[in-house]
């Protein structure tokens, strides 16, 4: 019979999240979590098989959070540049968690396309915003999207390194003449589409 966990998977993950949040992902070993869980790790391992599913799940945790930032938007107008700003929101507020979804070392390189698929439900979320609010076709949505998300990670990244501040006036300023300059351009059909997309998927 195998030993009663001392901590649930949940207990675990949330305090994983939370040294993340303040320490950043290299600072979560076995031993780390099990001083901040005030333990041995032999728990851990009780619930989970490895650190690299511990780190996994604190993932996806970052990523919940990441998109409760993203829901929000839809209650504004323009949603989808609230969505800009809402990203940029949560590299100032949660740079580490910011550092971790979107600033790690990938092994092999993509095309923006296949990249989609790490932005969660949210870029998918956007991209159907895109069609619906400015009647786009796909192509065009994913172009479009591409070029102001691209400007919109700069941004993040020069706040979750701590490189630069902005206030919201001017964050709002940026993402506005970013947007406009491009939809132009794909409306005007100077800007070439893509020609491989991702799937569409059911937002739910």
């Amino acid at each position: 019979m195998p030993p009663k966990a001392k901590f649930s998977k949940e207990e675990i993950v949330t305090t994983a999240l939370a040294m993340v949040k303040q320490q950043g992902i290299e600072a979560l070993t076995a031993r780390s979590l099990a001083k901040e869980l005030g333990s041995s790790a032999r728990p851990i391992f009780t619930v989970f098989a490895s650190m690299e599913e511990v780190q996994a799940e604190v993932r996806n945790a970052a990523m919940k959070v990441f998109e409760s930032y993203a829901e929000s938007a839809a209650e504004y107008t323009p949603a989808f540049k609230q969505i800009g700003i809402q990203m940029i929101q949560f590299a100032n507020r949660e740079p580490k968690l910011f550092q971790l979804l979107y600033m790690q070392k990938h092994n092999d390189s993509k095309c923006f396309e296949e990249h989609l698929k790490y932005l969660g439900d949210t870029g998918e979320l956007c991209l159907t915003m895109l069609e619906q609010e400015y009647a786009l076709h796909r192509t065009e949505a994913v172009a479009l999207f591409k070029q102001v998300w691209i400007f919109t990670y700069g941004i993040c990244v020069l706040c979750a390194t701590g490189a630069c501040r902005f206030d919201e006036k001017e964050i709002q300023e940026m993402l506005s003449r970013e947007f406009m300059s491009m939809l132009a351009l794909i409306k005007s059909g100077r800007l070439e589409t893509c020609e491989v997309l991702p799937e569409k998927k059911t937002v739910r």
